[in-house]
C-alpha cells in the first residue's frame, strides 16, 4: 500500500514546490490536490456531512488551481507521484483539460494520476451554467473523449453529450494517466467499476475503513465483467492512525492520501511529521 497526502493548498503555508519536496523528503508516494474554482457566496448546498459538515471551510475559497500545483511539485521532486485529487470535470472543458492532464504527465515523466469527481456543491455547477442533475454521464462522457486524445494519432469522439471532430493533440501522456474516480455512494462506485482505474472515496462514516465497502466494490467489478484485480481501491481519509492504515492495508487498498490544509510553513512540516510517522511501514526508503 502507498500513503501519499492530498493537500489544500493555499497561500498560507508551504508553496505546491515545497510541499511536493518535503513529501518527497519523508518518503511518501503522492501528493494530489483537491480543485474548487471559486466557491459562490450562495450556500444553497450543504457541506456534506462526509467531510464534516456543519459550514464551509475557508479553505474551500483559497485553493489554488491543481494543474499548476502539480506542475510546480513535478519540478521540484523525482520519484512522488502527483495529481488531482481531485478534479471537477463536469465543469470543465474537456479538450483543454487533456492538453494539461498530457502536459503534466509528460513534463513528469509520467508521474501523475488524474483524480475526477462528480462534484458535490449545486451552487457552483449553478453559476457555471452546468446542470447539476446528468454530471454523473457528462463525467464518463469527457473521460472517454479526453483518452482518444491520448491514445489516438486521430481523435474524435461522438456522445451524447459531447463530442470531437477529427483532430491531433500531442504530446501523449506517459502511462496512462490512471484515472481515481473520487465520492462515494452507489452511483461513484458503479461508475468507478465499470470504467475507473482506481475508486477513490473519502471513507463514508457508517464504514469509515471501508471494510465493508471494498469488498462490496470488487462484486461490482466482477459483475460488470472486469477484473477485481484489474481496478484498484484508494481513499482520502481527512486522518488516519497508524491502526487505520494497517486496517486499509489488509482490506486490500492500494493508495491512502491523507488531508492536510497549508495555515503555516511550521504548522505543515509539523502535520507532514505526524503524517510520516504514522505511516512508516509504508514508506519509500
Amino acid at each position: 500500500m502507498q500513503v501519499g497526502v492530498y493537500a489544500f493548498a493555499t497561500q498560507d503555508g508551504l508553496r505546491p514546490d515545497e510541499l511536493g519536496r518535503e513529501v518527497e523528503d519523508r518518503g511518501l508516494a503522492a501528493l494530489m490536490f483537491p480543485e474548487h474554482s471559486h466557491i459562490p457566496v450562495s450556500r444553497a448546498t450543504n457541506y456534506p456531512e462526509v467531510y464534516g459538515g456543519g459550514e464551509l471551510p475557508g479553505f474551500y475559497m483559497r485553493t489554488f488551481d491543481p494543474f499548476v500545483s502539480c506542475t510546480l511539485a513535478a519540478s521540484a521532486t523525482s520519484t512522488i507521484r502527483v495529481g488531482t485529487g481531485i478534479a471537477l470535470l463536469a465543469l470543465r472543458e474537456p479538450v483543454n483539460t487533456a492538453k494539461e492532464v498530457a502536459s503534466v504527465s509528460y513534463l513528469s515523466g509520467g508521474r501523475f494520476n488524474f483524480g475526477v469527481g462528480f462534484g458535490w456543491n449545486a451552487d457552483e455547477f449553478e453559476n457555471l451554467g452546468v446542470p447539476f442533475k446528468g454530471r454523473h454521464r457528462l463525467v464518463k462522457e469527457k473521460v472517454q473523449l479526453m483518452k482518444r486524445l491520448w491514445e489516438d494519432d486521430v481523435a474524435s469522439y461522438e456522445g451524447d453529450l459531447v463530442s470531437l471532430k477529427p483532430s491531433w493533440s500531442w504530446p501523449k501522456p506517459i502511462d496512462g494517466p490512471p484515472i481515481f474516480l473520487g465520492g462515494n455512494g452507489p452511483i461513484t462506485m458503479k461508475n468507478a467499476a465499470e470504467w475507473a482505474d482506481v475508486w477513490y472515496p473519502t471513507p463514508p462514516g457508517d464504514d469509515p475503513l471501508l471494510t465493508k465497502s471494498a469488498p462490496a466494490f470488487r462484486a461490482l467489478v466482477e459483475e460488470v465483467g472486469r477484473d477485481p484485480e484489474s481496478v484498484a481501491i484508494g481513499c482520502a481519509p481527512g486522518d488516519a492512525t497508524r491502526e487505520d492504515l494497517n486496517t486499509y492495508a489488509s482490506n486490500g487498498v492500494a493508495y491512502v492520501n491523507i488531508g492536510l490544509v497549508t495555515t503555516s510553513r511550521d504548522d505543515d512540516l509539523r502535520r507532514l511529521d505526524e503524517i510520516a510517522e504514522r505511516a512508516q511501514d509504508y514508506l519509500a526508503r
